[in-house]
């Protein structure tokens, strides 16, 4: 197929395995690299309206399976980057980590100290709602700005997206390009005191050095860990697999981690599908053992082989 000129990169029929923290998947129909909003918006205006886009971000949250994605994966980088801090306010390009974003805030004496521990994009915090220690980019987010399928620039308020646990409701084929967040003051050294103890309870609790997509199922009870002395862990997803004795279950080359049992990981040569079948093999054994039908919080994209 022919496709619209970009001033960005476009590459054909491109792995994405070596995109995804998991390193799995098959290739897509085309890999597109906008070189900035008007470009993106540009392209997606002149592209056939019948062929597919995902959005991608760092692919942190991702299993592609292994037969690829019959899409054009949109793919951000240095033009969609950037961080400003005003006043009470920040604006985060979707293409900036989570990680540095918090700690680019907190350096201006502004708290959102959560997102350090979240692995990812902006952009896929916003798609997913993303949250940890008991708050959510629902809860400081102001505005989004997206380029819809058509090639439209819009900026959508929050309260527009329903944000809800692990979701929202973008435009489909929407892609995120920016995020304006309203957040608390707080006292520098304070805040990057916090980050570092949270940092250290996520090294001692998760497989962090293993490759992983971070959290592979939703907790049951529709919220993440408070971060609290006494947090209940009755409906934490890890509990519900411990009881069902899937921790350390393996399949070809992918194993439900012995550290921490909601992450799935690639222990070498796993494929999409060992991954995405063992997945489906702890939900069963779930169901079976308590009744409860977890939901994947990894996203799972494209054809088997």
């Amino acid at each position: 197929m022919t496709y619209p000129d970009l001033r960005g990169t476009l590459t054909e029929r491109r792995d994405l395995a070596s995109l995804t923290w998991l390193r799995v998947g098959g290739p897509a129909d085309a890999l597109v690299q906008p070189a900035d909003e008007a470009d993106l918006s540009a392209f997606l205006a002149a592209l056939d309206p019948n062929v597919p886009v995902f959005p991608m971000g760092v692919g942190s949250n991702l299993i592609v399976r292994d037969g690829g994605l019959r899409a054009v994966v949109i793919r951000l980088g240095r033009g969609f980057n950037g961080i400003v801090v005003e006043g009470e306010q920040v604006h985060a390009g979707a293409a900036a980590l989570d990680a540095h974003v918090a700690r680019k805030a907190a350096q201006r004496g502004r708290d959102l100290t959560f997102l350090r521990t979240i692995p990812g994009s902006v952009g896929g915090a916003v798609r997913m709602n993303a949250g940890c220690y008991g708050s959510y980019v629902a809860d400081v987010l102001e505005e989004v700005r997206v380029v819809l399928r058509d090639g439209t620039v819009r900026d959508l308020p929050a309260a527009d997206l329903n944000l809800a646990y692990r979701s929202s409701d973008l435009p489909e084929g929407a892609v995120v390009i920016r995020a304006t967040f309203r957040a608390p003051a707080g006292d520098p050294a304070a805040l990057e005191a916090r980050m570092e103890e949270q940092l250290a309870k996520r090294d001692a609790t998760q497989p962090t050095k293993d490759r992983s997509a971070g959290s592979t199922f939703r907790n049951p009870a529709g919220f993440s860990s408070t971060g609290r002395a006494d947090d209940v862990h009755d409906l934490k997803a890890w509990k519900v697999i411990d009881d069902a004795g899937m921790r350390g279950a393996t399949r070809g080359g992918a194993v439900m981690s012995e550290k921490h049992s909601n992450f799935l990981v690639n222990a070498g040569g796993a494929t999409a599908a060992d991954l995405e079948g063992l997945g489906e093999e702890v939900r069963a054994k779930v169901l079976a053992h308590s009744g409860i039908s977890l939901e994947w919080e990894i996203m799972r994209v494209g054809e088997p082989a």
